[in-house]
């Protein structure tokens, strides 16, 4: 019986390591919606579902922003900051991991003094010499460690997940910025027609003026028009430059040595599918990395638990110790010693409690974070669908009105050419042309960015319509 106790005594303290304080994990449900309200419906969503990894900027078939959006995910700064918080928490996991094993020191010493018994007794001074390993090893017969590991393993999925949404949030604002850009010289290109265009009415009135068939006031009006489309040029132009320098920074250069060729239009608009499915849930680094958090919260209220239980700590050392030292290492300078501990604290004034309800308080916390983070990813899910759609139609619409404000700008002309028509007239038409399409512009760019957001908030590229 007495051969057999070791062998009790470890599967007694094989089973209590199975146990863990704490609850397990277990994802608490969120609220969320059987279809969408503004198209379609989604599917169940998988937490562990990995990242979206398409290019999904290339729907707009724009070579140059293809090129821009590389460039911001090797040399975007933010990134940089992201990536780094990553290798943080990967590194905090392996330190927590490491608490398994044993820590194990080595130590040499040398040691000279007097040991006499009594102060009037003199004895020579004596030097020992000393070669020791030390140990010391907490064995996790309560689980502390392992939640703590599940933490922090949590921690680090959480933060890969950050990386995604930091990446998808850069590539969108490069995206959006690109499309402000190109709307400026879209816009600074029209400006620049338009002041063609007014320059030579500018000068037939000039002519009608000195011919005797306008006035003075026909004259101001023109000139007047012209001025302000001629600032109007040149604030388009500042915010072309302004765009240029905003790109320049997300992908890591000083504007002073960053250029972008001006092509004075918008990238192509992707169409918009009926359906977006479960990457709503499946692919939101944000909703991802709130789940996550979620369960490092929840390990730790284990590892605040886990201090009702003692510690059963295992030291030892093993060395040698000797007044000579060319003796040292000799069979009979060897010293061994295996110290086990078992404490725990009997009073603490209520700390461990206080611990607990702090770690349950913070998961609490957590878990009303996730479920506003899926509430929030629908609401924008929604807002931008409609957005989308409506601006599509509003696009449509607009381009109509410009077609319109068109004919009566050329109607309006031709009137005063004949001598039937004011100058007012064509004024007048001429700046509700030149609205319509600054607002053309404003409106498809607006369409473009929206398109752009829908991307993001359904977590990367969209499936193919599910047709059943």
């Amino acid at each position: 019986m007495r051969h057999l106790l070791p062998v009790f005594c470890i599967c007694v303290a094989s089973v209590l390591a199975a146990c863990s304080p704490g609850p397990d994990y277990v994802r608490p449900e969120a609220e969320v919606p059987a279809t969408f309200k503004q198209a379609g419906r989604w599917q169940a969503a998988a937490v562990d579902a990995p990242l979206p990894q398409e290019k999904w900027w290339q729907a707009f078939d724009d070579p140059v922003l293809d090129g821009l959006v590389e460039q911001v995910m090797l040399d975007n700064q933010n990134l940089k900051q992201a990536e780094a918080r990553y290798r943080a928490a990967r590194a905090t996991l392996d330190s927590a991991r490491s608490a398994f094993f044993p820590t194990v020191s080595l130590a040499a010493t040398a040691n000279r003094g007097n040991t006499a018994a009594a102060a009037s007794v003199s004895t020579p001074a004596t030097t020992t010499y000393s070669l020791s390993a030390l140990a010391s090893w907490e064995i996790d017969v309560w689980g502390r460690i392992r939640r703590n590991v599940e933490s922090a393993d949590a921690n680090l999925a959480a933060s890969a997940a950050d990386l995604g949404a930091a990446r998808l949030s850069t590539q969108a604002l490069l995206a959006q910025t690109f499309i402000q850009m190109r709307a400026a010289e879209a816009q600074l290109d029209l400006l620049q027609r338009t002041i063609g265009a007014y320059g030579r009415f500018l000068e037939l009135t000039r002519n009608r003026f000195a011919a005797g068939v306008a006035s003075q006031l026909d004259v101001a009006q023109a000139d007047t028009q012209l001025s302000n489309v001629e600032a109007q040029a040149i604030d388009a132009e500042n915010q072309r430059a302004q765009f240029e320098h905003a790109i320049a920074v997300l992908v890591g250069r000083p504007p002073a040595v960053f250029a972008i060729s001006t092509v004075g239009r918008l990238p192509s608009a992707p169409a918009i599918p009926e359906l977006i499915p479960s990457l709503v849930l499946e692919h939101r680094p944000d909703i991802a990395a709130a789940e996550r958090r979620m369960a490092a919260a929840n390990a730790q209220i284990g590892v605040a638990a886990a201090a009702y239980f003692p510690v059963l700590d295992l030291a030892g050392a093993i060395g040698y110790r000797n007044s000579a030292l060319w003796n040292l290492i000799d069979a009979p300078s060897r010293y061994w010693s295996v110290i086990p501990t078992l404490a725990g604290t009997l009073f603490d004034g209520g700390a461990r409690q206080a611990a607990v309800s702090q770690a349950t308080a913070g998961y609490d916390q957590t878990v009303a974070a996730y479920r506003q983070t899926v509430l929030t990813a629908f609401q924008e899910v929604e807002d931008n669908l409609a957005a989308a759609r409506l601006l599509t139609r509003e696009s449509e619409v607009q381009e109509r009105a410009l077609a319109a404000a068109r004919r009566s700008r050329l109607i309006a002309e031709n009137q005063y050419r004949a001598g039937i028509g004011s100058a007012l007239n064509v004024v007048t038409a001429q700046s509700a042309e030149l609205f319509a399409e600054v607002t053309s512009i404003a409106t498809s760019s607006r369409r473009l960015q929206a398109t752009v957001q829908l991307y993001v908030n359904a977590g990367g590229p969209w499936a193919a319509p599910v047709v059943e």
